[in-house]
């Protein structure tokens, strides 16, 4: 399989011969609002443009309506004929759009060999849940490729190491740049990065939706390091750039053994 990060949360799959393209945002740089009041958003253009990383697809993720994971630009220019698996509750907006053929994940979506189970996210705890609303991460399995956990914009809650625990994924996909609202923790840091790290020893965990926004504080760096610090090597918590391509096969999936 082939995961490449385009920037923030969009990552583009190829598994089990398809294509798969995860919450496309693909604003200008600083064409957004500030969330902070230290920058508009985005912070950096796009690695490659829109033509190149809707090569090819043909089926999109949207695990949830903020401005960050679908944006305008997306929904003009992402074809209203590609299917959309989406969060319950978000399909009547997708549709008004002009996305033809959306569906809401409310369970399993088994989908030409693929197999997308939901997963609950919690965007930050307590009262800051009121802002930021509903989310969903993925499973993602089909025969002969790693299962893959798309955590998406969570912190690390017990359903969500609970679940890590059952499953044993393959591969990770964590959201780690610390993002605060208001105060609150809404995706994870550095701390529950690493924990996520220990918690799946056997799991090769990949960290993204970095350096993108202004309401972030922490960087790849600074993750780097402290992941370091805590005894966690490069090749099991993989960081990429925005644009970076990571092919992988069955032996990134071995354990701290390999």
């Amino acid at each position: 399989m082939k995961l490449q990060l385009i920037r923030n949360a969009t990552l583009k799959l190829d598994y089990a011969g398809r294509t798969v393209l995860v919450d496309p945002y693909f604003a200008p740089k600083h064409s957004q609002p500030s969330f902070a009041g230290r920058s508009p958003n985005p912070l950096v253009e796009l690695p490659l443009g829109v033509d190149e990383i809707l090569a090819g697809v043909e089926l999109v993720i949207v695990s949830h309506l903020h401005e960050d994971h679908f944006d305008e630009v997306a929904m003009e220019l992402v074809p209203k004929h590609l299917p959309i698996i989406c969060q319950p509750g978000d399909e009547a907006e997708i549709r008004k759009a002009g996305f033809t053929q959306v569906s809401p994940l409310t369970d399993i979506i088994r989908w030409q060999g693929l197999t997308f189970t939901r997963r609950e996210g919690s965007h930050g705890l307590g009262p800051v849940l009121e802002d930021m609303g509903a989310v969903m991460g993925f499973s993602l399995e089909a025969a002969g490729e790693p299962s893959i956990y798309w955590a998406g914009d969570t912190v690390l809650y017990p359903p969500v190491a609970d679940l890590i625990r059952a499953t044993s994924p393959d591969i990770i996909v964590t959201h780690s740049c610390a993002a605060f609202w208001n105060g609150d923790l809404i995706v994870m840091d550095a701390e529950e990065t690493i924990a996520v790290c220990e918690i799946a020893a056997s799991s090769l965990v990949i960290a993204t939706h970095m350096e993108a926004l202004d309401h972030a504080t922490i960087g790849r760096e600074d993750l780097r390091r402290a992941a370091e610090s805590r005894g966690i090597p490069a090749s099991r918590l993989l960081i990429p750039a925005d644009g970076e391509v990571l092919a992988l096969g069955a032996a990134d999936f071995r354990g701290p053994s390999a």
